[in-house]
């Protein structure tokens, strides 16, 4: 099948209209993967009391109002003094709050008798840079903080679950299906996040998001590199990640733009809009359809696709896939094709132990760095936008090295450069914040290209019966390691460079077990495992002759 791109063109009007409506909904994509991080935002907050206050006092400063006090307020280990209309004196601190007994003192510093109280009257949130967040919303700090740091973690298991499923239906069923039921769940569960009554549904609703999301996410990129030719496939696939990147980027500018939680999520959400309405026209592959034996409507696609291409040359299914082939073709798909078919093989066994770990090292890496930068100093709204905006240079670096030097050689150096760099990071002094912002953005740099090209990658490892499944199961793992992110940055409160430690140790390991892939520059898409096999044996024999004729 890959001989239908030397007749109908690799990258004509055709699959370019296909690539660009496809690729488009990829933004939400990234704009749901990311809209955690200003919808769970914790602002400054204290304990509420019940009354009106008419005086808040702080170490060296005093105001009328709490909202007044947070500009002052810098260390969560001080509390805030509030004296009541009533005359009560309160001391407020983050999760408790303490009730004077001499109401006519009113100071700072206190030795007298006080009585504990717990923050039964809710929190006052500084609202400085933000309306509302579900935190605010559902006070979600001291004994429920818990609640609001577990959000991003159970969309990322969301995402896990609907990587495996729908990667595995869409090899069953078809792309084109898929492509239409996850792009209309995102649609309509991104809006249904926005009117979500409680912390609980608001996770179920993100949980379902996260699954079509991840789902449509794997499909569109087995989706594009079936529709483009090799010549222009590399281009193709990894600048499918530029519209992800842009998708973070629109998360920067509409949080900064957009206060409250629900109305932002609802402008994401309308994102989606423009590719629901025109998803309907996308047609099948013709490489899932030749896999399932439908050669009438690979032919009729075929047709269409030279049309649009304005191909004078017109060609049959038969002169570009021999009868012997398709013979062989329609034997497999008789066979359900299932995960253990990835180990069906030592060969590839091997190689699906290697790519399954690339896949959680490129994502572990990838939402370390992306999840931290807004904490790294200086404004979290900007670090975050340069955080997607540092991908677009690393996917075009990535694809002309990935043309020159090959897919295998454009990996394993970006992995060891990675784990370099979170070395350097190590070693800078916690007070030199824009060293470190550009060192971070340096490490974003790094693993976005191996988080961008292992999709392209595995898909060419593999052949059509399993192709959908392979990405499938390696995104199942890339969202392990995105499941782990969050737990990994939260480590810093253990120590402050422990998410570098960890991503350090796992992308060295890693990059050194990548050498041990064979390299498919310039190889066509195989359609059997016997083919798939194969090309990692020849490359195995290349390697031992080499190796003999330099002893000799």
């Amino acid at each position: 099948m890959e001989r239908l791109f030397d007749y109908v063109g690799h990258f004509g009007r055709f699959q370019a209209t296909i690539y660009i409506t496809s690729a488009f909904q990829v933004i939400s994509c990234g704009i749901h993967y990311l809209a955690s991080v200003f919808i769970a935002v914790t602002p400054k907050y204290i304990c509420g009391a019940s009354g009106n206050i008419s005086t808040v006092l702080l170490p060296n400063a005093s105001t009328a109002t709490i909202q007044d006090a947070w500009q002052s307020w810098t260390a969560s280990q001080h509390y805030i003094v509030i004296q009541q209309e009533n005359g009560e004196i309160w001391e407020l601190n983050q999760c408790s709050r303490f009730k004077r007994e001499d109401s006519f003192n009113l100071t700072y510093s206190y030795e007298g008798n006080k009585t504990l109280y717990s923050c039964s009257n809710g929190y006052y949130y500084d609202h400085t840079n933000l309306d509302s967040s579900i935190v605010t919303d559902w006070d979600l700090v001291c004994d429920r903080e818990w609640l609001a740091k577990l959000c991003q973690p159970t969309f990322m298991f969301g995402v896990l679950i609907g990587a495996v499923v729908f990667g595995d239906i869409a090899d069953r069923l078809g792309r084109r299906l898929i492509i239409w039921v996850t792009s209309t769940g995102q649609f309509l569960f991104g809006i249904a996040v926005a009117f979500t009554f409680d912390y609980y549904s608001f996770v179920i609703v993100r949980f379902l998001l996260a699954m079509v999301s991840s789902g449509y996410l794997v499909v569109v990129f087995v989706y594009v590199t079936e529709y483009t030719g090799i010549k222009a496939r590399t281009w193709a696939s990894m600048h499918v990640h530029v519209f992800f990147a842009i998708g973070v980027m629109v998360v920067a500018v509409v949080g900064y733009l957009v206060r409250t939680w629900w109305i932002y999520q609802i402008i994401l959400s309308v994102m989606t809009m423009p590719f629901v309405l025109c998803c309907w026209m996308l047609p099948e592959t013709p490489f899932w359809l030749h896999s399932q034996g439908k050669h009438k409507e690979v032919e009729q696609l075929i047709f269409r696709m030279e049309k649009w291409n304005k191909v004078d040359a017109f060609c049959n299914l038969s002169e570009i896939c021999p009868v012997h082939e398709m013979e062989i073709q329609d034997a497999q798909i008789l066979k359900k094709q299932n995960v253990l078919d990835l180990f069906c093989t030592w060969s590839i066994a091997k190689r699906t132990i290697i790519v399954w770990l690339i896949w959680m090292t490129a994502s572990l890496g990838y939402y370390v760095f992306a999840l931290n930068a807004v904490n790294l100093g200086g404004n979290e709204y900007l670090n975050l936008f340069l955080s997607g905006a540092v991908e677009i240079p690393s996917y075009t670096l990535a694809c002309f090295g990935m043309e020159k030097i090959g897919r295998r050689n454009t990996l394993a150096p970006s992995l060891l450069l990675c784990a370099v760099i979170c070395g350097v990071i190590m070693s800078i002094p916690q007070n030199i914040s824009t060293v470190t912002i550009a060192m971070s953005m340096a490490g974003k740099f790094s693993i976005t290209v191996a988080f961008g090209l292992i999709y392209l990658y595995t898909a060419e490892l593999y052949p059509t019966i399993v192709r959908s499944l392979a990405v499938g199961s390696g995104s199942m793992m890339c969202r392990i390691g995105s499941v782990v992110a969050p737990f990994c940055v939260y480590l810093t409160d253990v120590w402050i460079f422990f998410p570098q430690l960890l991503v350090g140790i796992v992308a060295l390991f890693t990059g050194v077990l990548t050498m041990l892939l064979p390299e498919t520059l310039g190889k066509p898409l195989t359609s059997t495992m016997e083919e798939a096999a194969d090309m990692g044996n020849k490359e195995i024999i290349k390697r031992t002759e080499f190796n003999r004729v330099v002893m000799e």
